[in-house]
């Protein structure tokens, strides 16, 4: 899931940095450095409340109204109240946080379930704690005179996407639900700041990207667009989620609890009053944009915070968790060997969680 405003050649310039540190992780990780680019668990820093244990979060994207509850969260201290000094890193796609959670560069990750379900496949050690948004909000969009209102409309058109990210992950199965192939339409890779001004500059048909991202960007624009909802076209997959390492969850089960706790407690403040999230994230990623912005990208996410017959917030109906495994199973090579259950966990989540 993935989120930001357009940037500035200042920002890109930031972006480029994040990117290319985390490919410095992987690539060292790779070599069986121990080396880290972001602070490892385990360090203390002194509260109100006494020593606070160190921990980090990976988000999925830059800093914005989707990932949003994580900055409400510690801006209200519950990370703190829960004995926490939690750091905020921005991301560059679920691929890369999943990696990075993997490989323990990062203690805690927030991912699209199928992209992390693809890292564990091949050997990561990671698991979904706590999906956040329980399907999907990724949408293919184009200008409305494109005349592209369904997925079989893209044949022999331009699609872009960002690599790296869980709607380029998804493509295939989008396109296979819908009878197509990559073969029958092209498909180029993007610059994540440079998505929604190749489709506003006419040097695509369509992207496949974030309604609650690149859609409001869009919208702010002035564009008018068709948006054709991955979940409403075959791939309602379950959407960005808490992720961390299995040696956490073995080693530290109490941080690892205590952080899903006081993130859902966030996320729930976050539903309550969007206004306070977008000002979170203003206050703590001053580069990310205007609050306003936050707010709209936020209230597109907000429904799909609870799936149908969901009764708390990060526990995901068996049925929702099926799907997705039949599609991935179906469309994107996942492994039918292990099974559903091998990939996600309830036991972090709180007894008291916050309800549907």
């Amino acid at each position: 899931m993935n989120t930001s405003v357009t940037r500035t050649g200042g920002q890109r310039r930031r972006i480029s940095v994040v990117a290319t540190i985390a490919l410095g992780a992987m690539l060292l990780a790779a070599c069986g450095s121990s080396d880290t680019p972001q602070p490892a668990a385990g360090s203390n820093s002194t509260g109100a409340q006494g020593p606070l244990k160190a921990v980090t979060l990976t988000l999925n994207y830059l800093a914005g109204g989707p990932n949003s509850g994580f900055m409400l969260a510690k801006s209200l201290n519950y990370y703190k109240d829960a004995g926490l000094d939690v750091t905020i890193h921005e991301g560059q796609g679920s691929g890369s946080t999943a990696s990075l959670v993997a490989q323990g560069n990062s203690d805690f990750g927030y991912a699209d379930a199928p992209a992390v379900m693809a890292v564990r496949a091949k050997g990561g050690t990671l698991k979904i704690i706590a999906p956040i948004l329980q399907t999907n909000g990724f949408a293919i969009m184009s200008l409305k005179e494109k005349n592209i209102s369904k997925v079989s409309d893209l044949k022999g058109k331009t699609l872009a996407v960002q690599p790296g990210t869980a709607q380029a992950a998804l493509l295939g199965a989008i396109l296979a639900a819908n009878s197509l192939t990559e073969a029958d339409l092209k498909v180029v890779n993007v610059d994540p700041s440079a998505l929604v001004g190749s489709l506003l500059q006419k040097k695509v048909d369509a992207i496949a990207a974030g309604a609650d991202a690149q859609g409001i960007q869009l919208a702010d624009q002035g564009a008018t667009i068709n948006s054709i909802m991955y979940r409403d076209s075959g791939v309602p997959t379950v959407g960005l989620s808490i992720i961390a390492n299995d040696a956490l969850l073995t080693s530290d089960p109490k941080t690892v609890k205590a952080f899903v706790d006081a993130s859902l407690r966030g996320w729930e403040a976050a539903r309550k009053d969007p206004e306070a999230a977008a000002k979170a994230v203003a206050d703590q990623f001053p580069q990310a944009g205007k609050a306003p912005s936050f707010v709209k990208q936020l209230k597109v996410d907000m429904p799909l915070m609870c799936a149908e017959s969901a009764t708390t917030l990060g526990a995901v109906p068996a049925k929702n968790w099926t799907t997705t495994y039949d599609l991935l199973t179906k469309y994107q090579g996942l492994p039918k060997t292990k099974p559903i259950e091998e990939y996600y966990t309830n036991d972090f989540l709180p007894k008291s969680a916050p309800a549907c």
